[in-house]
């Protein structure tokens, strides 16, 4: 009797234990929306999607608390000829099939861009050639930081 308790515990544990789904081995292929809120600093309660101004003071609407703390701990995939497509994986644009780049707008690492100056739709962040004109590509130093000053 003990031996078929035994049996019948180590055959349950081994079926729950292959039961479990792996994690690690499923993959999300689709890419995912990613919402972003803009809020006014004096009124909180004026949030939107995209960057404006304030419909009560008139103040530019900056990214929230949250969504900035967001930013800082994950990466965000934007295609570098469709800046409108953004995902949370990695993965190809839906649009033209480009691989998908960290989108480092939100960080403030420095990147260095390289840009055509006959071309300036051209940009990589690689030195290189315009694919176009054949040009070197220029360096362009710029950090998260130093946009958000200028505008």
């Amino acid at each position: 009797m003990k031996t078929i308790i035994i049996l019948l515990i180590a055959t349950f544990a081994t079926f729950a234990a292959f039961a479990q789904k792996n994690k690690a081995n499923t993959t999300n292929t689709e890419p995912t929306v990613v919402t972003v809120q803009y809020a006014c600093p004096m009124h909180p309660d004026m949030v939107s999607n995209k960057p404006g101004k304030c419909l009560k003071c008139g103040m530019d609407l900056t990214l929230s608390k949250k969504e900035q703390m967001k930013q800082e701990v994950t990466n965000t995939y934007t295609c570098p000829m469709h800046q409108e497509v953004v995902s949370t994986h990695e993965g190809i644009c839906a649009k033209c099939s480009s691989k998908l780049v960290v989108d480092r707008r939100g960080s403030k690492q420095a990147t260095a861009v390289y840009t055509c100056s006959m071309h300036p739709q051209v940009a990589s962040n690689e030195t290189g050639k315009c694919p176009i004109c054949g040009q070197p590509l220029e360096k362009q130093h710029t950090t998260a930081d130093s946009t958000k000053a200028k505008s």
